[in-house]
C-alpha cells in the first residue's frame, strides 16, 4: 500500500519547492538546484552527503511560512501530514530527499540509509519526517523502528506526530511500541496519525500492564491511557 502516488508525489514537491523559494535567497536558491542538478546524477553519494549536510547554512531555522490553502493541500494530497511546525531547513531537506532518483531500489536504500548512519539530531529529524515520502516503502519499516527507541525527544516527535508511515507500515508491536513510548515521555499521543484505527487487544494489554506498574509506584496516569483502554474494548 502506498500512501501517495507518483502524482501527488509530483504535486507535493511542486508545492514543497514554492514555499521553499518564499523563504531562500536568490543565491540560496541557485546553490539548492545546483546540487540537486549533481544529485540526480551522481552514482556515489558525494554531493548528497555534502548538502544535506550544508543546508542550514542557507536555509533558516525560522519556521515555514504557509499561505492559505497551502497546509489543506498538504493533507489533502497526503492524509495526515503536516507541516506547520517544521523550520525552513527541515523542508529544504526533507525536499532534497526527495530528488534523489528511485529507479534502482538498491542504489536508493543505500544513499538514504547512509544518511540515516552518519545523522546528528537535525538530520534525524528530517529523515524521520520524511519516511511517508521516501520510495520503497517497506525498506524504511527497520530505520523508522530504530527511531522509535531513540531517546531524542525531537526525533521521537518527528516519527509520531502528523506522520502517516508507522500506522501504515509498522507491524503491530512496534507500533504498539511506539505508543506505549509516546505515554512514557510523556508526548501528545493525539497527534500519532492513525491510533484509532490500529488499536489492537495486544496495546490494550500493554497498556494496562504500564498502568498498574504506574500506580504501583504512585505516579500519575494520564487520562488518555484509560480512553485508549476502553476504546480498544470497544473495537474488539
Amino acid at each position: 500500500m502506498l500512501l501517495i502516488d507518483t502524482e501527488g508525489i509530483k504535486s507535493l514537491n511542486t508545492l514543497f519547492l514554492k514555499i521553499i523559494k518564499r523563504s531562500l535567497t536568490e543565491d540560496a536558491l541557485s546553490w539548492l538546484e545546483a546540487k540537486v542538478a549533481l544529485i540526480q546524477t551522481e552514482e556515489k553519494t558525494v554531493q548528497l552527503n555534502m548538502s544535506f549536510a550544508h543546508l542550514p547554512r542557507f536555509a533558516s531555522k525560522a519556521l515555514v511560512d504557509l499561505e492559505a490553502g497551502e497546509a489543506d493541500e498538504i493533507g489533502r494530497l497526503l492524509p495526515g501530514f503536516k507541516i506547520n511546525d517544521w523550520s525552513h531547513d527541515r523542508l529544504c531537506r526533507v525536499w532534497l530527499l526527495m530528488q534523489v532518483p528511485a529507479q534502482d531500489q538498491s542504489a536508493y536504500f543505500n544513499k538514504i540509509n547512509g544518511l540515516f548512519t552518519a545523522a546528528e539530531m537535525n538530520e534525524q529529524v528530517a529523515l524521520y519526517s520524511a519516511l511517508p515520502l521516501f520510495q520503497h516503502p517497506e525498506l524504511w519499516i527497520s530505520r523508522c523502528e530504530e527511531g522509535i527507541r531513540s531517546n531524542i525527544g525531537t526525533v521521537l516527535e518527528a516519527i509520531m506526530y502528523h506522520n502517516p508511515y508507522p500506522a501504515a507500515y509498522l507491524p503491530e508491536p512496534s507500533f504498539n511500541q511506539l505508543v506505549l513510548k509516546a505515554f512514557f515521555t510523556e508526548k501528545d499521543v493525539k497527534l500519532i496519525v492513525g491510533l484509532q484505527e490500529r488499536l489492537n487487544k495486544s496495546l490494550s494489554d500493554t497498556l494496562e500492564d504500564y498502568v498498574q506498574e504506574r500506580l504501583a509506584a504512585h505516579r500519575t496516569v494520564l487520562p488518555e491511557i484509560y480512553q485508549l483502554i476502553e476504546q480498544t474494548k470497544e473495537k474488539i
